[in-house]
């Protein structure tokens, strides 16, 4: 039997099943493998249940919102619906807000965008790109960055700490970064993640959520990796906000959440200014015009919305519940302990944690293996098994340069080496160092097989070293040609 059709064979293990489980991939050592997706981390493979129900609905497709016609009334209906279906499935209370956006990135960006003026933002070193960088695009904003914590206790005691030394008002009434000045008084928020998008661990929200209200602080939770493995509840949760990304959740149709407390989405300016965010516009006898914004979430919803990509979250969120986290969450940890038992047996590799071995986690996994570049190994599991995973740092700089035990402060490239692909990170010609780890990521669409694939591929590059010569093009590990 052919590898691709054990794979098939073998994909009824995978809970739900999901797109692209029988593609086949061309190999430089010839013939054909099906495709082993284990990047779930960065994009998750849709869902067939989110693929069906998005083609049953796409010739019924009309504007929401704007018409009087069959169609736009039910695309109407479909998208409120989908609203509905999402605060259900977020657990979220009954006046809590749904704001439907393009991304956890864009959801944060519009949270930081309607912040009251000289909130002071609380984030850890430790976070996604998206949730470390939006507060720094308002010069009123105070940010204070954390160190990141080796255990969870550290974490919350961190928080703890921080919140309780701010300081309650500046002489010069200016607002300062981190590192240099009193800060000024005004609303406080903590941003953290659910899961870690580079070690997979959890961190403790509920915790996190009490400390900060404990002190009269707002926190916002990154759940971009912990909502597509684990339940998220807001009010179990007790926090005030939560994003996340369709793409992480089966549903890659551009489509994100941002939902939560409602009274500073209604008191900022629309995120957006435009159509479908306006009650009411009228022209001013000065030559200007007046404008009334919605106080709903459409205030931040302007231009015509992505019903699809709406709709799509909504069937994922279905398709997630009705299999049952319970389900999920049991076979999902079967596979890590694979995973990890079987990265174990290989001493030449070392698994990056903050918070021990022993740490709770979902299925996102990133190591390092003495002697290989990070990118050269990722591109030699593409090449010679069909397996995708990500090499770099993950949009996690600061954390992944500190779990490999450099300053998180220095610059280093992303990516392959100017060096030779099988040395390991090496100063680049500039004198940059490349700093990469590898990181595979699986979830309910990962049948055993892909896995077992995966594990057998490490074990025979590191005992018997890559089969294809390989280059540095444009700062990636390719295969050379033959």
């Amino acid at each position: 039997m052919s590898v691709s059709a054990v794979a098939a064979d073998r994909s009824v293990c995978a809970p739900l099943p999901v797109l692209g489980r029988d593609v086949l991939v061309p190999l430089v050592t010839g013939g054909e493998v099906d495709y082993a997706a284990l990047d779930y981390a960065a994009s998750a493979p849709a869902l067939q249940r989110v693929w069906d129900d998005v083609a049953a609905y796409a010739p019924y497709y009309g504007s929401v919102h704007r018409g009087a016609g069959y169609l736009s009334q039910l695309s109407t209906d479909l998208f409120e619906n989908s609203r509905r279906t999402i605060a259900e499935f977020l657990g979220c209370r009954a006046d809590d807000q749904v704001v439907l956006t393009r991304s956890t990135t864009d959801s944060l960006n519009l949270l930081a965008a309607v912040l009251p003026q000289h909130t002071q933002v609380f984030v850890f070193e430790t976070e996604h790109h998206a949730s470390l960088l939006p507060w720094e695009q308002r010069a009123d904003l105070t940010v204070t960055y954390l160190n990141a914590p080796r255990t969870p206790e550290q974490a919350v005691a961190t928080v703890e700490r921080a919140l309780a030394d701010r300081e309650p008002c500046s002489a010069s009434g200016d607002s300062a970064k981190s590192g240099g000045g009193a800060q000024r008084s005004g609303p406080a928020l903590v941003c953290v993640t659910g899961a870690s998008n580079v070690t997979g661990e959890l961190w403790p929200v509920r915790e996190l959520a009490a400390a900060a209200h404990a002190h009269g602080a707002r926190i916002v939770l990154d759940a971009a990796q912990l909502a597509p493995h684990h339940p998220v509840d807001v009010a179990e949760l007790d926090v005030d906000w939560v994003a996340f990304s369709g793409h992480k959740l089966y549903a890659p149709f551009g489509a994100g959440v941002l939902a939560g407390r409602a009274d500073w989405l209604q008191d900022a300016d629309p995120y957006l200014a435009g159509g479908g965010a306006s009650r009411t516009v009228s022209r001013r006898t000065d030559g200007g015009v007046d404008v009334e914004w919605h106080t709903t979430a459409a205030r931040h919803e302007a231009g015509s919305p992505n019903v699809i990509g709406a709709y799509a979250i909504a069937s994922a969120c279905k398709a997630l519940t009705e299999a049952g986290f319970d389900t999920l969450v049991a076979r999902e940890q079967e596979l890590i302990a694979r995973v990890r038992a079987g990265l174990a047996e290989v001493p030449e590799v070392r698994v990056l944690s903050l918070f021990g071995d022993d740490a709770p986690r979902v299925g996102v996994l990133s190591f390092v293996v003495d002697g290989w570049n990070s990118s050269h190994f990722a591109a030699a599991l593409s090449a010679e098994y069909g397996i995708g995973v990500r090499d770099g740092l993950f949009c996690a700089h600061p954390l992944v340069r500190t779990l490999l035990g450099t300053d998180p402060q220095e610059p280093g490239e992303c990516g392959a080496p100017d060096a030779a692909p099988d040395e390991s990170p090496q100063p680049s010609a500039g004198g940059t160092p490349a700093l990469n780890a590898i990181r595979v990521s699986f979830g309910a669409g990962t049948p055993d097989e892909h896995v077992d694939r995966f594990l057998r591929a490490v074990k025979e590059l590191v005992s018997d070293g890559a089969r294809w010569n390989y280059r540095t093009e444009n700062g990636r590990c390719v295969p050379a040609e033959a």
